[in-house]
């Protein structure tokens, strides 16, 4: 399958990221990757913040994976900082390679070295195999998370 390389996403990616984040039932009803206008102008703000890592993952010339990790400092657990690992997008032809692994463990390490004290992140309900996926890298289902529409 080739070389794969891990690095910070540049914006000739995007059309790439917004398709995977495009190619299932949820980001179907949610994603327009025909007008990348807004996804620009979101990536440049994610790349103005350091605490803010889009990355991709690229075999062979060609954007296969994709995830953003955020870091926060925080006050609570005796100020530690913890990371958010959000919009974990795999290629369909990379589906079940362990690249998504790989891609959670550069995360985590890359929490480790930011010096972050937890990982976290949420699943829709639908994503069943998500879940499973996540539990068998070690995360636990140990909250519930609310959302509210603005």
């Amino acid at each position: 399958m080739g070389d794969l390389e891990i690095r910070p996403a540049v914006a000739d990616d995007i059309p790439a990221i917004v398709g995977m984040l495009a190619d299932d039932p949820l980001g179907a009803q949610r994603e327009s990757p025909d007008d990348l206008t807004p996804y620009l102008a979101a990536f440049e703000r994610l790349r103005s913040d350091p605490n803010q890592h889009l990355i991709v993952a690229v075999r062979e010339s060609r954007v296969v994976g994709t995830l953003q990790l955020t870091v926060i400092p925080g006050l609570s657990r005796r100020g530690s900082t913890r990371s958010i690992i959000e919009g974990v997008r795999i290629h369909t032809d990379e589906r079940g390679s362990g690249l998504g692994t790989q891609l959670i463990e550069w995360a985590i390490e890359e929490s480790r070295r930011q010096n972050c004290q937890l990982v976290q992140l949420t699943s829709d309900n639908s994503r069943t195999d998500a879940h499973r996926f996540y539990e068998r890298l070690g995360f636990t289902a140990s909250h519930v998370g609310f959302k509210i529409q603005l």
